[in-house]
């Protein structure tokens, strides 16, 4: 069923086409695009457009891809059969290694129950793996009759190759642990223990930043916050270098790669979360500006050459607006 589905994308009108051989097979490869800011939207199966080449060269990839938990998609089955699953990630994951720079990165989102699965995937698709980052919640699951409860997610950051292109020393300043006495004088190297990003899963006041509908419902229950994309980006990318989002969804990769001066590749298959992401980059909400992450990482020697925006114009730029909307 899913198969099906995503073979039927190939018929979307067409705007691009880029020729293609596989068993000696010639397609034709489709998909409508959409310009937002630096970026652009492609409506479209990343299978397929992938293979295609039609993306071009990237230098970071945010993989987060449905998690086949029978959740309800409208142009999606995510209910497939294990080992149908996993060789479909396999085959992303070595598409999007094909069109990476060598020393570009990944970043693959998964539960932590299928971490097996990712390593085997990124190792037989021939990444390299660097890291593997524990994002741990602010909230956790009910525990089970005979496990504990879940409080993390798992991200894989691999590279092609073993050196990383780009790799930037984030410093922070989280709060001092229980029984530090002494305050520290330029904060701390991020590790692989993200515990300072809040999720904006479903069951969790989320304030303002997930998308919703004219009824307060929300668009996507499982929407990536900007603040974990502006690590992310920050960490493996610099001002002009493309990232990839092939299961694009709600777009945070856009949004947070246009303020941060990098080009971006969203790819979706739901004409509805196409539109979402188009309306989200073009009336861009006080929620999803990343200015406010800006001194977090104020102890980051490079901040300014990686951030790759004037900070005093768009503080400018922010307070001319506010001052515009108060006097409507």
């Amino acid at each position: 069923m899913a198969t099906k589905k995503r073979q039927r994308q190939a018929n979307i009108k067409i705007t691009q086409e880029s020729y293609i051989k596989e068993r000696d097979i010639e397609y034709v490869i489709s998909a409508k695009e959409y310009e937002i800011g630096l970026g652009k939207i492609m409506l479209g199966d990343c299978t397929t457009l992938l293979l295609s080449r039609i993306v071009g060269t990237v230098d970071l990839t945010f993989l987060d891809p449905p998690f086949n938990q029978s959740k309800e998609y409208a142009e999606h089955d995510d209910s497939m059969e294990p080992a149908e699953y996993w060789n479909w990630m396999k085959t992303i994951a070595q598409k999007v290694y094909d069109l990476t720079t060598e020393g570009g990165a990944i970043y693959f989102m998964q539960r932590e129950k299928n971490t097996e699965h990712v390593l085997q995937c990124l190792r037989e698709s021939g990444w390299v793996f660097q890291n593997l980052i524990v994002w741990k919640k602010k909230t956790s699951a009910v525990p089970g009759n005979h496990r504990y409860g879940k409080q993390y997610q798992v991200i894989a950051f691999a590279t092609k190759g073993k050196t990383p292109r780009v790799f930037n020393r984030l410093r922070i300043n989280p709060p001092l642990p229980q029984g530090y006495k002494y305050e520290r004088e330029n904060g701390m190297f991020v590790t692989d223990i993200w515990d300072d990003i809040r999720e904006l899963t479903s069951g969790y006041f989320a304030g303002e930043e997930p998308l919703r509908d004219k009824e307060g419902n929300r668009l996507h229950k499982q929407q990536s916050p900007i603040e974990l994309l502006t690590r992310i980006i920050l960490s493996s990318s610099m001002p002009g270098d493309k990232a990839l989002d092939p299961f694009a969804g709600t777009g945070t990769t856009a949004v947070v790669a246009n303020q941060l001066g990098r080009t971006s590749v969203s790819i979706e298959l739901d004409l509805k979360n196409v539109n979402a992401i188009k309306k989200r980059c073009e009336e861009q909400k006080p929620s999803d500006d990343i200015g406010k992450f800006y001194a977090g990482y104020r102890y980051t020697s490079n901040l300014e050459e990686i951030w790759g925006q004037n900070k005093e114009k768009q503080f400018l730029e922010r307070s001319l607006l506010k001052k515009q909307i108060s006097l409507l």
